[in-house]
């Protein structure tokens, strides 16, 4: 991991463990740095993922297990007829709008585990041939295994990313460093531009 959690920062295991889900998140996002849509979508290398494909696929799966937490219909519906849509873009979608859209699933994320009760509440699985029947987990699971999903992808963003033009993780976050610097001195008036 290229960059350091400060995971007591946020005063308890919450935040502790959302800081680290963010972290995992940062290694997708700043695999996208500086690339087109275009550049995002080609596959570099023997997988079909893509970079913007693993950026939809993050934060589609991330509001599928907050669905399930939240015992309410999954907001977007996949089977084996269009799982495969969950790894690229569509017509009308853009990395920008995916980016978005993963923010503000991130925040339904940190805002829902924030306001349960216990992190050892627990909610039910989905029925699947890989969980057993009637299962449950708790909160804090959730959380973790959205952590080892990110992660698991965030290995994959970076893999792609230096196959399309030999950035590393390590680079990747010395250049958001210093887009970050270069807007601190110009101001927050200049984040959009």
């Amino acid at each position: 991991m290229p960059t350091h959690v400060p995971a007591e920062d946020r005063g308890d295991e919450r935040g502790a463990l959302l800081a680290f889900l963010e972290a995992q998140r940062g290694g997708i996002r700043r695999a996208l740095l500086g690339l087109t849509d275009e550049e995002a979508a080609r596959r570099p290398s023997a997988s079909e993922l893509s970079l913007s494909g693993l950026l939809k696929h993050v934060a589609q799966t991330e509001l599928g297990w907050l669905d399930t937490a939240k015992q309410r219909p999954r907001s977007i519906e996949r089977n084996e007829s269009n799982w495969h849509l969950s790894f690229q873009l569509e017509e009308g979608e853009s990395v920008a709008g995916m980016l978005a859209f993963y923010d503000r699933v991130a925040q339904e994320t940190e805002e829902f585990i924030r306001s349960v009760p216990s992190l050892d509440d627990t909610f039910p699985l989905p029925e699947a041939p890989w969980f057993p029947p009637e299962a449950r987990q708790s909160m804090r699971w959730l959380v973790l295994h959205l952590i080892e999903e990110t992660a698991r992808h965030a290995g994959h963003a970076d893999i792609v990313r230096e196959s399309l033009d030999g950035a590393t993780a390590f680079a990747l976050v010395d250049e958001e460093r210093a887009m970050r610097e270069k807007q601190a001195v110009r101001g927050p008036e200049s984040a959009g531009q």
